[in-house]
């Protein structure tokens, strides 16, 4: 028999997605009969709309669609693409300068896997989304973590990120908002951090995903808008996901300079070919239409994110800042770690979520998912009825730590 490991050490050593893990988990429990109620999920909770799903109905039934199209995209979608991000990021860009991807999580693992060298570092700030660090590894970088914590509202300094920075710092992965504080670079940080970019030749891949979700007038202005002279060394990731409600269509793209694109469209030939042309289709719809149904979306996670902030602040030990961007909290509970509850005594908050889950059939994902432990983080992207529920046995469960 071989000695030889069945699975290689470079797939072995991937972490598991805990996002994805704690959803599963709390799905797996609900079809059993439980009665759990899941804040784990980063997808919005309503429908895709009616046009866009009309759109991939009638595209489903042409011959045209049932075929191989160009790797890079449908034109007509990169068309759409490039006059969207004129239209939202006051952004000129031209139509090879696009690359659409199966969703953004192909996008983020490309951009990395386009630019990155062994032994190359990227600044990451943290907390982080837990598929970033993967895919820096996947690329054959490593990740130097910067971490913000809620005294900073988790958002990360210019000084912090030169203090970082090294003669191997090749990038800088960029959110706003972000995934998983909600937190919203202001316009004058973001352009701090391109200028500071520019300064040290770094290149910055910006996650622009959760762009249109902000509340209490927050603005998520595109880095390469705000500092032109890093459109050269910028890679931007978005994608019709969380605005348009869309996250099982799989459709996302990377923008970013001409040589890199080729090459990223190259690796993605190889890796999947186009992406389904009736998603394709789809988003031509959802990016040729108007934004009215992220507004409507935008109104009914504002009102959940003030209820849910409302409501976890209201607990001893728990200290949750106010999120202005996408549909997340984040809450601190390092004030509530090492008390007793219901005879146990959690020390991180992986073992508090797991406490809550166990005791109260609530599912948080656990600060160690982004970075240090001492976080949970909770969606608000569910039901009113959900979150009052769904928070009210937390809020009695951790009552009790003493």
């Amino acid at each position: 028999m071989s000695t030889k490991p069945r699975i290689s050490r470079r797939i072995g050593s991937i972490a598991e997605s805990a996002t994805l893990a704690v959803d599963g988990k709390a799905k797996a429990l609900k079809a059993a009969g439980r009665p759990v109620i899941g804040f784990g999920a980063g997808e919005p909770d309503f429908p895709t709309p009616e046009y866009i799903v009309k759109a991939a109905i009638d595209a489903a039934s042409k011959p045209a669609n049932h075929r191989y199209t160009p790797t890079p995209g449908l034109p007509e979608l990169r068309d759409a693409i490039v006059a969207k991000t004129k239209r939202d990021s006051n952004y000129e860009i031209t139509a090879d300068q696009v690359l659409v991807t199966n969703g953004v999580k192909q996008a983020v693992y490309q951009a990395f896997a386009t630019i990155i060298d062994p032994d190359d570092q990227v600044i990451l700030p943290s907390p982080y989304w837990t598929t970033y660090p993967e895919c820096i590894k996947l690329a054959g970088g490593t990740a130097v973590e910067v971490f913000a914590d809620e005294s900073q509202n988790y958002l990360v300094s210019v000084e912090q990120l030169e203090a970082a920075r090294t003669s191997k710092t090749k990038a800088l992965l960029f959110c706003s908002p972000s995934n998983p504080t909600g937190s919203v670079y202001s316009p004058e940080q973001v352009k701090a951090i391109g200028q500071w970019a520019v300064k040290h030749g770094i290149w910055v891949i910006t996650d622009e995903i959760y762009e249109h979700l902000l509340y209490d007038g927050a603005t998520a202005p595109s880095l390469p808008v705000l500092v032109p002279e890093l459109k050269d060394q910028c890679i931007i990731l978005n994608g019709v996901a969380k605005t348009y409600a869309m996250t099982g269509w799989r459709v996302g793209w990377m923008i970013g300079p001409k040589d890199v694109i080729k090459a990223a469209t190259n690796l993605q030939s190889h890796l999947s070919s186009n992406v389904s042309n009736v998603s394709q289709r789809a988003a031509i719809a959802a990016l040729t239409g108007d934004l009215k149904a992220v507004h409507e979306m935008g109104v009914a996670f504002d009102r959940r994110r003030k209820l849910i902030v409302k409501m976890l602040n209201e607990i001893p030990g728990v200290n949750c800042p106010t999120p202005t961007g996408a549909f997340y909290v984040y809450p601190s509970v390092k004030g509530v770690l090492g008390k007793e509850i219901r005879g146990k005594r959690p020390q991180t908050s992986a073992e508090l979520a797991a406490l809550i889950l166990d005791e109260v059939e609530v599912a948080a994902v656990p600060g160690e998912a982004f970075g240090p432990s001492g976080y949970l983080r909770f969606s608000y992207a569910l039901g009113d009825d959900d979150i009052v529920e769904g928070i009210t046995r937390v809020q009695k469960l951790l009552s009790e730590a003493k």
